[in-house]
């Protein structure tokens, strides 16, 4: 069983050592749309995969961190970075080259990630992401896969500190200090800092 939670959000890059000229030397933006399928091996107590309320939290803060940005790779050079901070209050910094294909995968290890860091408290089954799909334009997109995150020559430079967020966007988000709870978590895994409400059940279920 498969569910679909999507996303959007609107940025600015440069997509440096690509064969388009207008892509590689040139400030661009795009309407990101970001598409999350999960699944699961059984049904919660309300007979979901996945309540989609859940979604609102640190996934949608996460992607929200993207929105109204520049992003840049961290291999650009300290003038070009310095003005960006200095003239734009949200900014995100990245240890990879801003192509839909990598955001495909930043996006499919992180939520992995806070998935695998969340609590959950409605019976619900094991929960994976199946895939994370990144549309750049309505032409086409990249699609990033479970497997892919076992790939070497994909996940050379995906990891929990591949990705920094501008103070102005973390001061938006309902735990500012959100990546620093995973981050801890995945460090030490005893207890999860991210807690779903338990949910009353109005009708009792005799298995």
């Amino acid at each position: 069983m498969v569910i679909r939670r999507s996303f959007g959000f609107c940025a600015s890059h440069i997509v440096r050592n690509c064969t388009s000229r207008r892509c590689a030397g040139s400030l661009h933006g795009h309407n990101y749309k970001v598409e999350i399928f999960v699944s699961a091996d059984s049904f919660d107590s309300a007979g979901m995969v996945l309540d989609f309320g859940i979604f609102k939290n640190q996934i949608a803060d996460f992607i929200d961190g993207f929105d109204h940005a520049h992003h840049f790779w961290d291999k650009e050079s300290l003038d070009f970075t310095e003005f960006v901070a200095k003239h734009s209050a949200r900014y995100v910094k990245l240890s990879l080259n801003p192509s839909a294909e990598n955001y495909a995968l930043l996006i499919l290890f992180y939520v992995d990630k806070i998935f695998q860091a969340m609590e959950f408290g409605n019976s619900e089954g094991n929960i994976w992401v199946e895939s994370v799909r990144v549309h750049e334009t309505d032409h086409g997109y990249a699609e990033a896969f479970k497997q892919d995150l076992s790939n070497p020559n994909f996940m050379k430079y995906i990891h929990l500190d591949c990705v920094w967020f501008s103070d102005e966007i973390r001061s938006e988000w309902k735990n500012p200090l959100m990546l620093e709870d995973l981050k801890k978590y995945h460090q030490n895994p005893l207890k999860k800092p991210f807690k779903n409400l338990i949910p009353p059940h109005q009708i009792k279920i005799q298995c």
